[in-house]
């Protein structure tokens, strides 16, 4: 079911400053930036590598205000691991089917993700304390 680890999502206070960072650390490069409303976020994709499943991300994300998920993960927790994404062929399958086996979903039904990806997440306590991302990329047309 799962591909591919499509990102790890790294909450941070700056993003600039952690762009900056991974850019001359690492030697990644952005490869998209937005502002997720929604989720209260703005983040940047920066590319790590490809595989036969797909492309890896690095996502840092830095909230919108304090009271929102990533802002309070931050007050509470401090920089770090926010969350890790998979990458699936079909998201909305995938979540019928880890819901089947008794995980708790923290979206019942897919939403736009970064990239137009489609993606939902599963309730961290039902997975070692992970909060877990699905990632079905948007198809790119040929």
């Amino acid at each position: 079911m799962l591909t591919r680890i499509d990102h790890v999502g790294i909450a941070c206070h700056d993003l600039e400053e952690k762009i900056a960072f991974y850019e001359s650390t690492f030697g990644l490069i952005v490869a998209s930036r937005e502002v997720n409303e929604e989720q209260g976020v703005k983040e940047a994709m920066l590319h790590v590598a490809d595989g036969p499943a797909g492309s890896s991300y690095v996502q840092l994300l830095e909230p919108l205000h304090p009271d929102t998920p990533v802002g309070k993960f931050l007050a509470k927790r401090g920089e770090g691991v926010h969350h890790v994404g998979y990458g699936v062929d079909d998201v909305t399958a995938a979540l019928e089917a880890i819901g089947a086996k008794g995980v708790r979903l923290l979206d019942e039904r897919p939403r736009h993700g970064s990239m137009g990806a489609s993606i939902a997440f599963l309730h961290p306590k039902d997975v070692g304390g992970v909060l877990t991302e699905l990632v079905q990329a948007r198809r790119l047309e040929h």
